[in-house]
C-alpha cells in the first residue's frame, strides 16, 4: 500500500481500510500464536500499513484545522 493511493482517498475510506488492517493484524497475531502462520513478514507489513493509514489520517485532520 502506498501512501500516494492513500492520499486520494477520502478520510471515511481510510478509517475503513484501517478497520480491515487492524481486523487482519489480529488474525495474524492469532495464527502466529497458535503455529499456523507462514508468512511472518506479512505481520510487519500490515503494522507499517496501519502506521502508514494513520499518519494520513493525521496530515488530513491537520490540514482540515487550518
Amino acid at each position: 500500500m502506498k501512501a500516494e493511493d492513500l492520499r486520494s482517498k477520502t478520510p471515511d475510506e481510510l478509517r475503513d481500510t484501517l478497520v480491515a488492517l487492524k481486523k487482519e493484524a489480529f488474525n495474524l497475531r492469532f495464527r502466529q500464536a497458535t503455529n499456523q502462520l507462514e508468512n511472518t513478514a506479512r505481520m510487519r507489513a500490515v503494522r507499517r500499513d496501519v502506521a502508514r493509514v494513520q499518519t494520513v489520517l493525521n496530515q488530513k485532520a491537520a490540514e482540515a484545522a487550518n
